[in-house]
């Protein structure tokens, strides 16, 4: 019965036990490990600002020869289509002075052919 009158007696006297204080929750700072360091973000950031202006160069040099090249192209049309011009007018130039046109435009304009050989007159080079 002694072990009875023991509970009962704690039962029914609270404020008689020694009160029990709260325990307080401390808060601990976990410092978590980054994946990556910070000198390691420096240099990827470096690294990547380096591939970065590397591909603009290189963008920017494939434009340049790219541009150069379509001049180039345009200049080899243009002189192609020169001395295709060239080529007719050498050619316009040597039915125009054929000996027989100038004897017909001779006579229409009232000349007379003494010599039935006419000759072209070549150029002289100095």
């Amino acid at each position: 019965m002694s072990a009875e009158r023991a509970r009962s007696w704690q039962q029914s006297s609270p404020a008689q036990r020694p009160q029990q204080q709260p325990k307080r929750q401390v808060k601990v700072k976990v410092n978590k490990k980054t994946w990556i360091t910070p000198g390691e973000k420096v240099l990827y950031a470096v690294f990547s600002l380096v591939i970065l202006a590397a591909a603009a160069y290189f963008v920017t040099f494939a434009a340049s020869t790219y541009n150069v090249n379509r001049d180039l192209e345009a200049l080899d049309s243009e002189i192609s289509h020169q001395q295709v011009a060239n080529k007719d007018l050498t050619y316009e130039v040597k039915e125009l002075s054929k000996p027989e046109r100038i004897i017909d435009i001779a006579r229409d304009a009232g000349l007379k052919v003494q010599s039935a050989k006419v000759k072209e007159a070549n150029k002289v080079s100095e």
